[in-house]
């Protein structure tokens, strides 16, 4: 899929180069006597998407979600899975998983260790451990699986595939992905509701920086010695939109479809915009700043440049790319005060 990650830079990797699902690795897993209850909601329903209609008859107590970012949005709503994808590699021997312990989603993790049931780079969901996990509702809205491995889960239990509208992997909008999720719990009010939050704290920041309208800005990653930016239809350029920026629109059609597109060198003037948002870790935005062509971007010489990191440190890039009902509160308020 794209999203999600990896880093920022995992996401590249299999999304844009075509390299298939993204999985999840992780570590701890979550036992059967250990699952929540379910936290409510209105049932039956019945959630329309990408691959069919999916019937809901009560409330799931027993998610897994295949979706890189779907955990959130779930989490969000007042239910831990006990089965995710990792988005970021783990880092060898660290524990817990360093995608249970954001900033934005420990303390609704706690003690939970979900099981991971993908991992990054791998061609597809492990539906042996799927299965396993006996879950009564699959989510698999920020993903990039196909009808074949749709199926393979419905004979798992109920599943909810990305939005019926989403023409490309991961280019639905974060708030359609997010009342899609919320619709499947039975939630979809209370999915509503964090969705207009949200938008509260874009419309407050636009508010609070007028100047931002007058400015195109786009988000970067470094990627195998080149400049990756990301489209206005991915969830960072959504973001940067949001806040008040104008997208670089030219790398849409460069993209062709795509979350993200990787820059030939004749090509980085499609970055020579006002603003840019550079989401790596330390490492490659070392890299990138010996690059010479980046460097001699007006935006770079003007000072015009945010370097925010992805998985380390605050990880506000980590916040950016997820741009989940959880993540987003705390991306909005770090991406506005690095631009000051």
């Amino acid at each position: 899929m794209t999203k999600p990650l990896r880093r920022a830079t995992a996401i590249l990797a299999a999304a844009t180069l075509g390299a298939g699902l993204l999985a999840g690795c992780g570590s701890g897993s979550t036992s059967d006597d250990a699952a929540p209850a379910a936290a409510g909601g209105t049932f039956p329903v019945t959630v329309d998407h990408a691959f069919g209609s999916t019937k809901i008859s009560e409330a799931p107590k027993r998610v897994v979600t295949v979706g890189y970012t779907d955990d959130q949005a779930v989490l969000a709503l007042g239910t831990k899975p006990v089965g995710m994808v990792d988005q970021y590699p783990n880092p060898p021997g660290k524990s817990p998983d360093i995608n249970t312990q954001w900033p934005w989603v420990k303390d609704k993790w706690g003690d939970t260790r979900p099981e991971v049931v993908m991992s990054n780079g791998d061609s597809g969901p492990n539906f042996e451990k799927i299965a396993a996990l006996r879950p009564d509702l699959i989510v698999a809205v920020y993903s990039e699986i196909d009808r074949a491995a749709y199926d393979k889960l419905s004979k798992i239990a109920p599943t909810v595939g990305r939005t019926k509208a989403e023409k490309e992997p991961f280019s639905a909008p974060w708030q359609d992905n997010a009342v899609h999720i919320a619709r499947a719990l039975g939630k979809e009010s209370e999915g509503n509701r964090l969705v207009q939050a949200i938008q509260g704290k874009l419309d407050a920041a636009r508010k609070a920086h007028p100047q931002f309208a007058n400015q195109t800005a786009v988000a970067v990653s470094w990627y195998k010695n080149s400049v990756a930016p990301f489209t206005t239809t991915d969830v960072r350029g959504r973001l940067i939109s949001g806040i008040g920026f104008k997208g670089a629109t030219e790398i849409d059609k460069v993209a062709g479809g795509k979350f993200s597109t990787v820059l030939s060198p004749e090509r980085i003037d499609l970055i020579d915009v006002d603003r840019v948002f550079v989401i790596n870790d330390q490492a490659d935005t070392a890299a990138l700043k010996k690059f010479q062509l980046f460097t001699n971007l007006s935006a770079v010489k003007n000072g015009k440049v945010t370097y925010l990191l992805d998985s380390e440190g605050p990880a506000i890039g980590a916040a950016m790319s997820q741009g989940t009902l959880l993540s987003l509160p705390y991306a909005i308020d770090e991406m506005v005060k690095s631009v000051g």
